[in-house]
Parts: C-alpha cells; sequence; structure tokens
C-alpha cells in the first residue's frame, strides 16, 4: 500500500506540472466581437428591426446544476429577456423578463430558443417549450410592445411540434414559420407524422436516408396558427438530389432562419454536430433550397445558432459563443457584419482566431 500511495502521488505531481504546462502553452484565443451584454447568459439570438431599432430575442442561459447529456437537459432555460440597440456597436439594453415560464399555462420545462415577429400592431413572440408531457411543442405570446412583456396563449399552436421556430415575413406580407431540430429537439420522434416516446434519440441509424429536415408552415393572418400542411423544407445538391443523413457537413440539424436577398431565398441552418453554419438558396419561401456551402465556422462551445438581419443598409450575423463562461450551456450573444458576394455566395465569417 506504501508503494501504491507513492507511485499514486508521483503521478498526482507529475499530473499537476503537467497541467500547469499546458495552462502556459495553451493558445490565446481572439474573438471577432465582443459579447453584447455580460450582465446574464444569453444565446439563440433572433433579431430583428422594430421602429428603427434592432431588439433580439434570445434564450436566458442559467446554470441549473443538470447533468450535461444529448437530450439537452442541461439546457433548462426558464425565462426570456429581450435586448434593443439603436446602432451597431452602441449600449444595449435588457428590457428584463418578458415572458416567464410559470405564466405560460400549458408549459412543462424548458424554454428553448425562440423568434418575433409584427403584424397590425401586435408583436408576437414564438416559443418551443416541452409540454407537461415532456413533448417540445411550440407556443405564441403577444404584446404591443416589441420588448413586452408577452402574455401568452392558453394552448400551443395546433400541429406544431420540436424547437427552434424562425419566422419570415415575406415582401408580399405572407407569414412562414420554419421549425425543428434533431437529437433532444425530438425532430426524429416525429417520423411518421405521430410522436413517439420510444423512437430514436438521435438520427445516426439512419445514414443512407435523406436526412431528417427543417419543417416550414405558412402563418394565418391571425399569426396564432398555421394555414395548411407542415411541410419538409427539402435541400438538395447541386445535383438536385436530397442530403443524406450521413453528410454531417451539410445535413440540416437545427437552428434555420430564412432571409431575402435580391430576390433569393437564403436558408440558413446549423449542422449541429459538426458545428457548422450553412446556406442554401431557393426561389421561394417553400424551396427547394440548392445547398450552396458553408458562411461560419464553428464558434467556441457546442452549438451555433443564429439570425442575419439588415439594419440601415448593411447585413449582420448575430449569433453567439462562451467566452465569458467557457461552459457549453452558459453563452453570450454576439453580432458582426455579414457580406454577399457580387454572385449571391456570403462570405466566410470566423468568428475567433488562436493566436501563439
Amino acid at each position: 500500500m506504501k508503494r501504491r500511495s507513492s507511485a499514486v502521488l508521483l503521478c498526482a505531481v507529475f499530473a499537476l506540472g503537467a497541467g500547469k504546462l499546458q495552462a502556459q502553452n495553451k493558445p490565446k484565443v481572439k474573438y471577432l466581437s465582443e459579447p453584447l451584454i455580460k450582465s446574464i447568459y444569453t444565446a439563440d439570438p433572433s433579431a430583428h428591426v422594430f421602429n428603427g431599432k434592432i431588439y433580439i430575442y434570445p434564450s436566458h442561459d442559467i446554470d441549473a446544476g443538470i447533468a450535461e447529456n444529448d437530450n439537452g437537459d442541461h439546457f433548462a432555460m426558464r425565462d426570456y429577456h429581450i435586448l434593443s440597440l439603436d446602432r451597431i456597436g452602441g449600449p444595449v439594453t435588457d428590457h428584463g423578463v418578458a415572458l416567464d415560464i410559470k405564466d405560460i399555462p400549458w408549459a412543462g420545462r424548458q424554454l428553448w430558443a425562440p423568434d418575433a415577429a409584427y403584424k397590425n400592431g401586435t408583436y408576437y413572440l414564438y416559443f418551443p417549450v416541452k409540454d407537461k408531457n415532456d413533448i417540445f411543442r411550440i407556443g405564441v405570446a403577444t404584446s404591443k410592445n416589441p420588448a413586452g412583456p408577452f402574455k401568452a396563449q392558453p394552448k400551443p399552436i395546433p400541429g406544431s411540434f420540436s424547437i427552434d421556430p424562425a419566422v419570415f415575413t415575406d415582401t408580399d406580407g405572407s407569414t412562414y414559420m420554419y421549425f425543428g431540430g434533431i437529437w433532444g429537439g425530438q425532430l426524429q420522434r416525429w417520423a411518421t407524422g405521430k410522436y413517439d416516446a420510444n423512437g430514436s434519440k438521435t438520427d445516426l441509424m439512419h445514414d443512407d436516408e435523406p436526412a431528417l429536415t427543417c419543417k416550414v408552415a405558412k402563418l394565418k393572418g391571425n399569426m396564432l396558427e398555421f394555414d395548411g400542411k407542415v411541410k419538409d423544407v427539402v435541400i438538395v445538391d447541386a445535383a438536385g438530389k436530397p442530403l443524406l443523413t450521413k453528410d454531417h457537413d451539410r445535413r440540416f440539424f437545427e437552428g434555420s432562419w430564412m432571409h431575402k436577398y435580391k430576390g433569393k431565398y437564403y436558408f440558413t441552418y446549423s449542422t449541429g454536430d459538426t458545428h457548422l453554419l450553412a446556406y442554401a438558396i431557393g426561389n421561394n419561401p417553400w424551396g427547394p433550397f440548392v445547398y450552396k456551402g458553408v458562411f461560419m465556422k464553428p464558434v467556441q462551445g457546442w452549438t451555433t445558432h443564429h439570425s442575419i438581419v439588415e439594419f440601415k443598409g448593411k447585413w449582420y450575423i448575430f449569433y453567439h459563443d462562451t467566452e465569458l463562461s467557457g461552459k457549453t450551456h452558459l453563452r453570450n450573444v454576439k453580432v458582426t457584419e455579414l457580406h454577399h458576394n457580387a454572385d449571391g455566395s456570403i462570405q466566410m465569417v470566423d468568428t475567433y482566431t488562436e493566436a501563439k
């Protein structure tokens, strides 16, 4: 026992010395942008221009003390804070709690990434949250003020499921919701059109099949219901073939967004477990969308979730990383300019570099 204890002690001393050496040699990180706010942790920023200002609708990360897992149980958000700024680079206002999970009658747990829209004097906050049966649904809350507070509808949107609602209003006034996320987002459990609680936890068992993909539905004029059936957002390669599940660098995972540029519809999304932001272009809001490439390299942290907005003649991408905490579930939102090339492609964004 003495010999073993001595050996253990020697190993511990060696490990401590090695740890110090690694810390000394650890590359310094230079970030492209600063966190927009440091008083709370925020993520998944959905940005919109309302009344000449930028309003950001993010997740509000908290440390709930839950162990990290593939279902994302450690992302245990309980409310939303809305942020605003008059100009890029200017001061950011935190408008406080806009909606709390205790004020959503049908909610169970986990208020994940929201989005917002405006129509006819009313602002709409769309949010995913697990219901009392632990199934993700998408709800909607309303306010006369873009900063809230918002009042939730008594029930989720009929026919809604999964996570990450992204709401796009076209130039003709029609509004569409894009939504869905696999793994913890439960999209794979809806493969048959009905929820299967015993379905696959991930999508990894179907490599040679067309990848699970985002969903899209048109919203009715009241902005509270789907107008017609939920459809697949089909992403194809240059030859017109759907992307396959095993194509982890290109297939859809979560975090969709839609923006329109020079008459074309840009469907952007996260590849999830490969941490890339990719884009595909179509001729209408329904698709199909032809995959064009990656436009943002992986951020620091596991997840990548973004929004793209035009403001005062320039385009910006809002995103998050883990600069403040170094923990994947405690993130901070950021913004940087986004550039479209003359041929319609999007220039690459690299959010950080490692300096020697």
